[in-house]
């Protein structure tokens, strides 16, 4: 239960986090992106503090056998890059270009009641429906 209890907070945080940096909002994660017109590079210290936040976590992580809830860590095993990475990452990004949305920030604005977002959701379901067919016909 406490599990729990610790991921919902985490999550809400996170949430928060992202309506207060404005990644919730479409035109100013786009602008952020727009490099060649009227660039808004504030996400930049956003993306930024949570890459900081991300590598200290990970290297603590790292020394662990548990958390701090007494559960298993569980890290990626993984270090190599392969097509598939390379071209889910491109599909992400390109995605991300056109819509200004992505995971986190569509799943927050959607809970604000965000019409484009919910276009965004239906996508990402789409999306994510298509790679478990094709991933079990390998």
């Amino acid at each position: 239960m406490l599990a729990l209890i610790s991921a919902f907070i985490a999550g809400l945080v996170f949430g928060l986090g992202l309506i207060v940096s404005a990644m919730v909002n479409p035109a100013k994660v786009l602008a952020f992106l727009d490099v060649a017109g009227a660039w808004d590079p504030s996400l930049a210290l956003v993306m930024g503090g949570a890459i900081a936040v991300g590598l200290i976590g990970f290297a603590v992580a790292k020394r662990l056998r548990r958390s701090l809830l007494g559960l298993d860590m569980k890290l990626p095993a993984l270090r190599h890059v392969d097509a598939r990475l390379v071209i889910g990452s491109l599909l992400f990004g390109i995605g991300w270009g056109l819509g200004g949305i992505c995971p986190g920030p569509g799943l927050v604005a959607v809970a604000l009641g965000e019409s484009k977002a919910f276009i965004f959701l239906i996508a990402m379901l789409v999306g994510m429906a298509a790679f478990e067919a094709l991933d079990r016909r390998r």
